[in-house]
């Protein structure tokens, strides 16, 4: 009976900031047990989430609207939920600014019975400057403040595919690392500098991609901190010229470079694999950047080349989490699959679910 009222005392503490939504009480509890390996799934609204495999998430990070239902299930799951965090560098690097940001985000976790929370500030820092400094002290103050006001709870960082001040986010990696719990490495948008030739590319090219963790670990960074980032997603870029399968594009200049991925539109998974059957030359491979792009006509007769990723592309990526013992695996974003019922489209969403734990 005692070991009953203490349980009951310590949901009524927890849940005071308001009444829990789950049938079950003990579903407002925020979780504190640890999963060997991440499987990171950012959701940004809707009820996909229904369809996800909950066999493998251990943390959705909620970038859509706050939906209690996905809190219940989750927890119910064992799997953690988290907010989004986003604000203005400039605002912050007064230190009152700062503290006042972070306890609105603990007590708003507190209140949607959250566990901790994702920094997604991809903002562009010079290196040294107040911003950076401000940044750096954020994330770290923010992981003090979770971890004390809610036990067990995750604090993760968003970061560029390298660390070479890529969009000139030039952040102190090594020390944001060492601050939160995890962070995120946005493994894809890896063309949005093109510094040579203004031509269509895979959104994350194998070498690449890998080559660009080997430099987070040359920085000593924790290898336990790192969960890697996977697009469901790719992108349709109008090719002013196609020649020899060269899509030539626009030139849209992004922070610095003269040319970009903006030049195209991000496209789901679920509408490239339609596309891809009424496309001009089907499903093509490129051996170099190991990816997958074809080519097709639009209505009003212009062509356009689609690089995305897919399980022959994630795998081998799967694989490197692995050998290398990072943290895990994720990607942007959940909700982007084919959940319907049709067999094929089923087939292809558990393929791509499949894919982020190997080949």
């Amino acid at each position: 009976m005692f070991r009953f009222l203490v349980f009951l005392l310590s949901i009524v503490a927890f849940c005071g900031a308001g009444s829990c939504p789950c049938q079950r009480p003990e579903l407002c509890r925020p979780i504190r047990s640890e999963r060997d390996f991440e499987v990171f799934v950012f959701d940004v609204g809707g009820k996909t989430w229904k369809s996800y495999n909950w066999s493998m998430v251990t943390t959705v990070a909620t970038f859509g609207k706050y939906d209690p239902e996905l809190m219940c299930y989750a927890h119910s799951k064992g799997a953690r939920v988290v907010l989004k965090g986003d604000v203005p560098l400039s605002y912050i690097v007064d230190q009152n600014n700062r503290t006042a940001w972070i306890t609105e985000k603990v007590k708003l976790a507190k209140s949607q019975f959250m566990d901790g929370i994702n920094i997604d500030i991809e903002q562009a820092v010079e290196e040294g400057s107040p911003e950076y400094n401000a940044l750096t002290h954020l994330v770290k103050e923010a992981t003090e403040a979770f971890h004390r006001e809610i036990p067990g709870s995750q604090v993760s960082f968003d970061v560029a595919w390298s660390p070479k001040c890529i969009d000139k986010r030039c952040y102190d990696y090594v020390a944001i690392a060492e601050s939160c719990d995890l962070l995120f490495v946005m493994s894809y948008d890896e063309q949005s500098q093109i510094m040579g030739d203004c031509i269509a590319m895979a959104n994350a090219p194998l070498s690449q991609t890998l080559n660009a963790y080997e430099e987070y670990l040359t920085l000593k960074i924790d290898s336990k901190k790192l969960v890697m980032g996977v697009p469901w997603y790719g992108y349709d870029y109008p090719c002013l010229n196609l020649s020899q399968e060269i899509c030539s594009i626009a030139k849209v200049p992004f922070r610095g470079a003269p040319c970009s991925d903006a030049a195209g539109k991000q496209k789901t998974y679920k509408w490239i694999m339609k596309q891809v059957n009424n496309s001009l030359s089907g499903r093509l491979w490129d051996s170099k950047q190991q990816a997958p792009y074809f080519n097709y006509k639009d209505e009003k007769g212009q062509i356009h080349q689609v690089w995305y990723d897919d399980p022959q592309s994630i795998c081998p990526k799967a694989d490197f989490v692995k050998s290398k013992g990072l943290r895990g695996i994720g990607m942007w974003n959940g909700n982007i699959l084919d959940y319907s019922d049709d067999p094929v489209a089923q087939q292809q969403t558990t393929m791509m679910w499949n894919a982020l734990l190997g080949c």
